[in-house]
């Protein structure tokens, strides 16, 4: 079953429930960057990128993985199309540094706001670098993490990546 969230109200009238803080934090990242954002709550979860394309019905490349990983002593972003993985190497390139590695889940909710499986591209509790796969950009509609494990929003890439800030650049191994 699908719920569509409107940020400025109850979910989708359809509970009493209150939108996640998490989501009204990316709803207003983007508003704040002039961009309206339509989030759809999948409560099967979509945790990630193969649970994301089936829950919402599009190909797994059009889901948007938001990666985290330190650079040296920075940590980074990697928005990544769901069918690619990321090359390590080629992020610590890109970020300009010498050594990529994964960073753990406290690391990622302190550099975002977020929990992994709920990463967004932006609206991120940091000003974190982000770098982003092209593959992305083949799609009319990709879908992003909206603050939660089963909240998201579909965009055009392009969007996505001006407001995130992003640097497009290859990732993919």
């Amino acid at each position: 079953m699908l719920q569509i969230i409107d940020a400025s109200s109850n979910l989708g009238g359809m509970s009493d429930e209150k939108i996640h803080p998490n989501v009204a934090k990316v709803t207003d990242a983007a508003r704040k960057a002039g961009f309206e954002i339509q989030v759809k709550k999948f409560p099967e979860g979509t945790k990630t990128a193969q649970d994301a394309a089936t829950a919402i019905g599009v190909s797994v490349g059009q889901i948007v993985k938001s990666l985290v990983f330190g650079v040296d002593d920075e940590i980074v972003m990697a928005l990544v199309s769901g069918s690619n993985q990321l090359d390590e190497k080629k992020l610590a390139a890109a970020a300009g540094g010498a050594k990529c590695k994964r960073v753990d889940a406290d690391a990622v909710r302190e550099a975002t706001g977020f929990p992994i499986g709920g990463v967004p591209p932006f609206g991120h509790s940091t000003q974190l670098r982000v770098f982003v796969d092209p593959d992305l950009l083949q799609y009319d509609e990709v879908w992003a993490a909206a603050g939660t494990w089963n909240d998201n929003f579909g965009a055009a890439p392009a969007d996505i990546v001006r407001v995130a800030g992003g640097v497009i650049t290859d990732l993919k191994r």
